[in-house]
């Protein structure tokens, strides 16, 4: 029996009940009922929002959505429904009791209310039940430990400092409620715009007869995503979100850190080393020991006299300075940032106008709100201590927010809001801040901003990373999970702490997890105080020639690399993504063996082993693929055995890809030989691959300053053409190599200039 207009006050439980009356206002369908009014949107075709509530807000704040609604809905309405059509959608309204079911263009259900209990508040907090199909899948969420597909399992969104974190561990760092139906042969996806604690459970303890949703507080208000096919649905909800700017080349470089490099001269010398043993890499980092008594935006004057002279230094030798900030600002009289934040009212308060106190790095420490625009424009303003000396990439840590004891009283105000309602959003904000403040400091450089904790829609101010992780295979596994799930909710640029930050890995593992970092978003080493350090040469000198091995293979392929970024740049798609995005109704993909395996761009397949396996089975699917280390030609559709030394991570090459490659390079600073490798797969079917380029340091590629250009495979002829340039960037590279793989023939061609076609058959 459905529940209609009854308040259930024993358990304190209330339900929307019938619809009363139904009107527009502005662009918004809204619908009163007995207990509640429901509002519904249109943002395009394939995206509707609908928001239900009790206590309506009608400042309407997104800390998420970019984008606007369309104009005027146009409903149908009958004695028992409401319909909306969308030409792609069809939102239908039960109007006794109220519930909303979506259909796509055919009339065919794709996801809906479950009939029985809809939604529901028990006191503030709300709960949304939906239908669930006997072969849905799920995927997405985020940064959630568990398997790809979220089927059976039940998730809390509440950002945590979640230290030593394991396998099963939930909440995490950050919030994304955004998740992805498979059913049917059907999708759909469901983003859940409520920064409270929320909560989702997808059939995990009902049988399987329901899926399930809600929060703490404020609205039912979720975005329904009706595209089919993944991807598309990626597409949409990025562009609901926003999409990332192109991140500076260098830090898709090779990154060195640890807590703590203790000097200015250990920094240098590590930096050194690098140099002196011809290893790659771009980025050095300081961690918390930089500061003077971990006081934020200060200098430690003895171990970091002079910071200038340093990263003078770096820089000559081709590397970036990445410098960590934490949000807890110290106590202290005297201390600039303090002084300014208390009597300019920028820290979060208790009700009374008490300013919070907790305890962190620096020891008792105020909290600013970064809610506030004041506040994230002085927040940014105070980044000139760092950029002033040459410092390149901010690192956002601590920003759940964090404080010793974990407890932060629910009390604290931020804004007009408190605490519960906002925590999940905190880390976007300060990332937001650090991102608005750097840009302008840099004068038309890009910042690199990194981030521990985010909410829905931090691709347009950082990178993220996942945290805490340990120095165990498990972890190495679970961080490719973390990677690709990160990509369905819209982030691509993502890495973990190769290695492990917490624990002492063995050669064996660092070496693995090294070779799987060539594949990662952002390729970053790091690890905690106390353990064994971690630079490639500290694992003797014949896994140091392995790690250095694929360190190169990286620098490679960053022409592929930034390619792919750029394509993220412009659709969203991630550039590590899960194999469910391009298939995601072949049930191996989901299958535990195989779920960990994932795309790096358009046409590479990356099957993650441990440090343990020398032989692993992978999942190609259908066509034919070519091992990258050896050019051996596979054909797929099945599992196949791969051999998997720590030399040769298993690695495919999907028939017919071209893929971009450059001769070894130190650093992105350096020129180098002027050549760009269009390496080529024979295959059975005609292929392309959008080259892009810029200087990969400003913005001057807003203003049309790139360069651009189709590269096609004819299958059928063996012709590789190359389509006009676009934009008015000239290319770093004056020749043009290609290569040639699967062909029967070994020769290459060198092609000065502008080339437009060559003949590989």
């Amino acid at each position: 029996m459905a529940l209609a207009g009854v308040v259930c006050t024993m358990m304190d439980t209330t339900v929307p009940g019938n619809v009363h009356k139904i009107s527009q206002q502005h662009n918004a369908l809204t619908i009163t009922t007995q207990h509640a009014e429901a509002r519904v949107w249109i943002y395009s075709p394939t995206i509707i929002r609908v928001n239900v509530s009790r206590h309506f807000d009608a400042q309407d704040h997104s800390f998420a959505v970019i984008q606007p609604p369309q104009g005027n809905i146009r409903y149908d309405d009958s004695p028992d429904e409401l319909s909306i059509h969308t030409g792609e959608l069809e939102l239908r309204i039960s109007k006794s009791p109220l519930r909303f079911n979506f259909y796509n263009a055919d009339g065919i259900l794709l996801s809906g209310d479950d009939e029985r209990f809809g939604t529901m508040w028990q006191g503030e907090k709300f709960t949304n039940y939906r239908k669930l199909f006997k072969d849905e899948r799920f995927i997405g969420l985020g940064e959630k430990t568990g398997n790809l597909d979220r089927r059976g399992s039940n998730y809390v969104n509440w950002n945590t400092d979640a230290v030593d974190y394991t396998p099963k561990s939930d909440p995490l760092y950050k919030t994304f409620p955004f998740y992805i139906g498979l059913h049917s042969g059907l999708t759909y996806g469901l983003f859940l715009d409520n920064t409270h604690r929320s909560f989702f459970d997808f059939g995990a303890s009902t049988d399987h007869s329901m899926h399930w949703l809600g929060a703490d507080g404020g609205d039912l208000n979720y975005y329904f995503f009706g595209a089919q096919g993944v991807a598309n649905i990626i597409q949409d909800q990025t562009w609901l979100t926003g999409r990332m700017e192109m991140p500076p080349l260098w830090s898709l470089g090779y990154q060195q850190c640890r807590w703590s490099y203790m000097s200015a001269k250990e920094v240098l010398e590590v930096a050194r080393n690098f140099r002196k043993l011809k290893i790659p890499a771009d980025a050095m980092y300081c961690d918390i020991d930089y500061m003077d008594g971990f006081k934020i935006f200060t200098w430690n004057n003895e171990t970091f006299p002079e910071p200038k002279a340093m990263i003078d230094e770096l820089t000559a030798m081709g590397f970036k300075l990445v410098t960590i900030v934490d949000p807890g600002i110290k106590i202290e009289d005297g201390y600039k940032q303090y002084d300014e934040g208390v009597k300019k009212g920028y820290f979060a308060t208790y009700p009374d106008g008490e300013l919070y106190i907790g305890e962190v790095w620096p020891g008792r420490c105020h909290f600013p709100d970064f809610y506030k625009a004041e506040v994230r424009d002085w927040w940014g303003k105070s980044f000139d201590a760092l950029t002033e000396p040459g410092v390149a990439g901010f690192w956002n840590d601590m920003n759940e927010p964090a404080a010793w004891g974990q407890n932060i009283p629910g009390i604290m105000r931020f804004g007009d809001k408190y605490m519960p309602e906002v925590r999940n959003a905190y880390g976007n904000e300060m990332s937001r801040g650090t991102y608005e403040g750097t840009k302008a400091l840099l004068k038309g450089k890009r910042p690199f901003v990194l981030t521990r904790a985010a909410y829905t829609g931090i691709q347009r101010y950082s990178a993220v990373w996942t945290g805490d992780n340990t120095a165990t295979d498990a972890h190495l596994l679970l961080g490719c999970r973390l990677v690709n799930s990160l990509g369905i909710v819209g982030v691509s640029y993502v890495g973990v702490d190769i290695g492990g930050f917490s624990g002492n890995p063995t050669p064996e593992l660092m070496v693995r997890w090294n070779s799987l970092g060539v594949y990662t978003p952002m390729f970053r080493n790091h690890a905690m105080a106390a353990t064994v350090m971690r630079e490639p040469w500290a694992w003797g000198k014949q896994n140091e020639k392995i790690i250095k091995k694929d360190i190169e293979q990286r620098y490679k392929l960053l022409p592929y690399i930034y390619s792919s970024f750029y394509r993220s740049h412009q659709t969203g798609l991630p550039v590590a993504r899960t194999l469910a995005i391009d298939l995601p109704f072949d049930e191996l993909v989901y299958d535990e063996a195989y779920q960990n395996q994932f795309f790096f761009g358009d046409n590479i397949l990356v099957a993650p082993a441990d440090s343990h396996q020398r032989e692993i089975d992978v999942y190609l699917p259908a066509g034919d693929w070519y091992r990258f280390g050896t050019d051996e030609k596979i054909t797929g559709g099945d599992v196949i055995s791969a051999d998997a030394p720590l030399t040769d991570l298993p690695v495919f090459i999907r028939a017919g890809a071209i893929i971009p490659m450059q001769s070894i390079v130190q650093s992105t600073a350096e020129q180098g030989d002027g050549i760009l490798q269009i390496h080529v797969w024979n295959g059975e079917g005609s292929t392309d691959f959008v080259y892009y380029e810029d200087d990969g340091d400003t913005y001057a590629y807003e203003q049309g300053a790139y360069y651009k250009r189709t590269i096609s495979f004819n299958a059928e002829t063996g012709n590789i053409t190359f389509s006009a340039v676009e934009g008015t960037f000239t290319s770093r590279f004056d020749r043009i190599m290609i290569v040639s793989h699967g062909f029967g023939k070994t020769e290459d061609w060198i092609c000065y200039n502008e080339p437009t076609e060559f003949t590989v058959r």
